[in-house]
């Protein structure tokens, strides 16, 4: 059976029964040998196995790995109850920070308690909707840029690597808007960093420990280097910008994310960020900005290629909102057809599909089960993605959704970006970007699939992306006639 057919059987007949409060021997699978079948089999196919788990044991299930007394959380309210009613007993799964802190220090991501609240309280007034309106002009300014030399002017069409060019222009984007620079040769070394470390911290949060990079183990060359790239390219940004305020004190600090992240203050202190603050708060911003928005965009060309009426549709609605024009944050809310594209391409392949993993701080009781303090919980958005209890024909692209008047999704159905006080703080960022980037390939574009092209089967590292090539092919479409050549 076909990996996708495998893992979107339909899981509507295993509701979880009503309860009584307190039960403390939740169903799950038999932990022999501490667990290690079971965390192989994770290792093996994550998503699958907890597919699987939610078919055979219904929304709440329990399993003992080594120490670990771990709770799967398989339902939008249970989801929500744990991320937002209990948000304060919860805290990060303790080995996820520890491997995502070898990159991202100690940044937003990674901090708790009052670190985390001051960062995170700091952080917001860079992201907010006015100033994320400032980036729009860095983010088409790099679209522009990639696109407009993406078919040779004496061919009507080429054929395009997608995964090469969503990372080129998406790291593009984000080093424009990090520190208003781009740099071809940068780029290039900094996508390749930014896959190594995903690949690697997705295996490593499968071990109890991490060895040291140093020692002469495979992976770990590569692993030393990707760092080496990422930080030298980074500091060296700040270090430059520093230098030029010091020499300048009084020149108006940059409008892009590294000059508003400097000029910060705690309007409860007045202090800034550290310098090391600033350097993690970048790489946090790197490597997430880049990721996740290359990999959502990848998925959703995939599928405009594989519904040409449903890209048409989104082509026709930016052709009478933007025209020949750059579109702007300004015409957002007047392209309903093309964000709902968007938010399906996230439901059916959400970025970041796996793994939401917290430890409790004291005792909760969700669903009328007793979990005790110090247990794990894991949420999994690619299952709450794919339940046709939430999503009618789950496994298929249906955009109109997300489109007003459409039967409501639950809370926590959807959560590409996250939920509770830990939501994705760029994920108006992220929306901005997609929509802007997606509007200006259609403008230029259509999209197809090669004859043959095998189906796309997804391969889950940090985030979630297809184990083949997305290969397609870009047809020029002439812009004072929208009609492909």
């Amino acid at each position: 059976m076909h990996y996708m057919n495998a893992v979107l059987t339909p899981t509507s007949t295993t509701p979880t029964p009503p309860s009584p409060i307190r039960r403390t021997h939740a169903p799950g699978p038999v932990s022999r040998w501490w667990g290690l079948p079971l965390l192989s089999e994770m290792k093996r196919d994550y998503l699958g196995f907890v597919t699987r788990l939610q078919r055979t044991h219904g929304d709440i299930s329990y399993m003992r790995l080594g120490n670990e007394h771990a709770w799967d959380l398989m339902s939008p309210d249970l989801a929500r109850e744990a991320l937002v009613t209990h948000a304060d007993a919860l805290i990060r799964w303790e080995r996820g920070i520890e491997v995502f802190a070898q990159v991202f220090g100690q940044s937003v991501l990674v901090t708790e308690g009052a670190t985390w609240q001051r960062q995170r309280r700091m952080l917001m007034a860079a992201f907010t909707p006015k100033q994320v309106a400032g980036y729009a002009e860095l983010m088409t300014t790099a679209a522009q840029d990639a696109f407009d030399t993406l078919v040779p002017d004496n061919q009507p069409h080429t054929m395009v690597t997608m995964d090469a060019l969503w990372s080129r222009v998406a790291m593009d984007v984000i080093l424009r808007t990090l520190f208003s620079r781009s740099a071809q040769q940068q780029s290039l070394v900094a996508i390749e960093a930014t896959q190594t470390l995903s690949a690697t911290a997705y295996r490593e949060m499968f071990r109890l420990f991490t060895l040291p990079d140093w020692l002469p183990l495979p992976g770990k060359a590569a692993k030393r280097k990707a760092l080496r790239s990422l930080r030298h390219l980074i500091q060296g940004h700040i270090t430059e910008r520093q230098a030029a305020i010091a020499a300048q004190p009084d020149q108006q600090s940059r409008q892009d994310l590294l000059g508003r992240l400097l000029a910060l203050r705690d309007e409860a202190t007045g202090t800034a960020l550290s310098s090391q603050e600033v350097f993690d708060q970048c790489m946090v911003s790197f490597q997430a900005g880049h990721e996740t928005s290359a990999t959502a965009l990848l998925w959703w060309s995939r599928l405009m290629a594989e519904h040409p009426a449903a890209a048409q549709r989104a082509r026709d609605e930016v052709r009478a909102v933007v025209g020949n024009g750059t579109p702007g944050p300004q015409h957002m809310a007047q392209l309903p057809w093309l964000t709902a594209t968007l938010k399906e391409a996230m439901r059916l392949y959400p970025p970041v599909a796996a793994i939401m993993s917290r430890r409790t701080t004291a005792p909760l009781v969700l669903d009328g089960w007793h979990i005790p303090k110090g247990a794990m919980l894991r949420i999994t958005p690619w299952v709450l993605h794919h339940d046709e209890r939430w999503f009618a024909q789950a496994h298929a692209f249906r955009p109109e959704r997300f489109l007003d008047g459409a039967p409501p999704i639950p809370k926590g159905a959807w959560m590409p970006f996250g939920a509770g006080p830990r939501v994705c703080l760029g994920q108006h960022f992220a929306m901005v970007e997609m929509t802007l980037l997606s509007a200006m390939l259609l403008q230029r574009f259509t999209l197809e699939l090669p004859e043959g092209a095998a189906p796309c089967e997804p391969e889950l590292h940090v985030t979630l992306r297809p184990k083949q090539a997305v290969v397609l092919r870009l047809t020029r479409v002439d812009r004072a006639n929208p009609i492909a050549h």
